[in-house]
């Protein structure tokens, strides 16, 4: 059987969600990254402070934080 591919990588590096590597929220692969942006996820805090010094040098930092990217958003 082939494995599927994950859908969601680091947007810095490119490291797959599911990599022994990724880093989630309280350690559990269950609860989700650890870190995100409204730009996708991010696997590590070294990608994270990467991502923060590209959007601040580009100044497009967020003025609020991003939603949880795996929580399901119903509009009505």
């Amino acid at each position: 059987m082939l494995a599927r591919p994950d859908a969601y990588r680091c947007i810095e590096c490119g490291l797959s969600y599911r990599a022994p590597a990724f880093n989630y929220y309280h350690g559990e692969l269950e609860q989700g990254p650890a870190y995100w942006t409204d730009r996708g996820i991010l696997c590590s805090p070294q990608c994270s402070l990467t991502h923060h010094k590209k959007r601040r040098d580009e100044g497009t930092l967020p003025q609020e934080p991003a939603p949880d990217p795996f929580e399901v958003q119903f509009r009505r």
